[in-house]
C-alpha cells in the first residue's frame, strides 16, 4: 500500500495512491491517519474521491513525526569520503520537525551557510510505539512504511560546530515524500539514488548498510520511545555534494518514487 498527505479543499488529507494508466494516482481518501492504524494499513476506512494524479496533487510532507532520528555514516564509503572513521555503533542525531518540506517545495540556502549538501536516504516511518526492542524481537511490526528523505546539510557549519544540530536543522532541510509505501523490503536491498539537475550524484543500496534496520531500531529504542509517525533517516550513500540556487534535486527510493525539490537562496523564493 502507498499513501500520501496532500491539501484538498483547504485542509490536510491522507490519500491512497495506486497506479492508474501507468501513473501514480490518489484514488481514495483515508478517513483515519495511517499512523493511528497500529500498523494495520489494510483495514483503514476510506471513501471514494475524484482521481487525482500525484503530479497534480498539492503534496504535504508525508509524515507528521514527533521527532526525526537520523543515522550518520551508515554507508562505509560515505564515512570515508568525508574523512571520518567508520562508526563502531550507530551514530544518531535529531532533526527538528520544523525542517520538514514536501516534495515540490523549495529548499532554502541560509545566508550563513556556504556549503549546502544533499544526502539522499531511505526513511522509515514508525507505526507502533516501541521502547527497548529486545535482541531477538522482530522489528518489522513496528514499521508502518518507507519513504524518501533528503537530509540536507550545511556542511561548513556542521564541521565548524563539531556536532550536527545547526548544520542539519534549518527550515526546509528535511524534504520527505512523495508517498509512504509499505511494500519495500530493505533487508533484501532497496536502491537509493540522488540526482541534481538530472545528473546522477549518489547511488547505493540498503544491502550496504553498516547497521541494518534491526540494529538501528534496537539502538534508538534503548535511548528514546519511538511513537507512531516518527521518522528514521537511515544514512546516505557516498557522493554527497553541493546544492546551489537554481538546482533541482531528486531523491529516488526504489518502490517509493521520487522526491523532487528546487533550491533557492533564502529570501529569494
Amino acid at each position: 500500500m502507498k499513501y500520501c498527505r496532500f491539501q484538498l479543499n483547504g485542509g490536510a488529507q491522507y490519500g491512497l495512491v495506486e497506479t492508474v494508466a501507468g501513473r501514480d494516482t490518489v484514488t481514495r481518501l483515508l478517513l483515519t491517519p495511517p499512523e493511528n492504524s497500529a500498523g494495520d494499513l489494510d483495514d483503514l476506512p476510506s471513501k471514494r474521491m475524484d482521481h487525482l494524479s500525484l503530479e497534480e496533487a498539492r503534496l504535504l510532507p508525508s509524515v507528521q513525526p514527533s521527532k526525526i532520528v537520523c543515522v550518520g555514516r551508515n554507508y562505509r564509503e560515505h564515512a570515508v569520503e568525508l574523512g571520518n572513521e567508520v562508526p563502531a555503533e550507530p551514530l544518531i542525531f535529531l532533526k527538528p520537525p520544523s525542517s520538514l518540506l514536501a516534495s515540490g517545495g523549495t529548499i532554502l540556502r541560509p545566508g550563513i551557510a556556504a556549503q549546502v549538501h544533499h544526502e539522499g536516504e531511505l526513511g522509515v516511518v514508525i507505526g507502533k510505539t516501541c521502547r527497548h526492542i529486545g535482541a531477538t524481537e522482530n522489528v518489522r511490526p513496528y514499521i508502518l512504511g518507507y519513504t524518501c528523505v533528503n537530509d540536507v546539510t550545511a556542511r561548513d557549519l556542521q564541521k565548524k560546530d563539531g556536532q550536527f544540530t545547526r548544520g542539519k536543522g534549518f527550515d526546509t532541510f528535511c524534504p520527505v515524500g512523495p508517498v509512504v509505501s509499505s511494500e519495500l523490503d530493505p533487508w533484501a536491498g532497496v536502491g537509493v539514488e540522488t540526482r541534481v539537475n538530472q545528473e546522477l550524484r549518489q547511488q547505493g543500496t540498503t544491502r550496504d548498510f553498516i547497521f541494518p534496520l534491526d540494529t538501528i531500531l534496537r539502538f534508538i529504542t534503548q535511548v528514546m520511545t519511538l511513537l507512531p509517525g516518527d521518522l528514521i533517516a537511515t544514512g546516505t550513500p557516498s557522493g554527497v555534494g553541493p546544492l546551489l540556487a537554481g538546482d533541482v534535486v531528486e531523491v529516488r527510493v526504489e518502490g517509493v518514487g521520487t522526491l523532487r525539490n528546487a533550491v533557492a537562496e533564502e529570501g529569494e523564493r
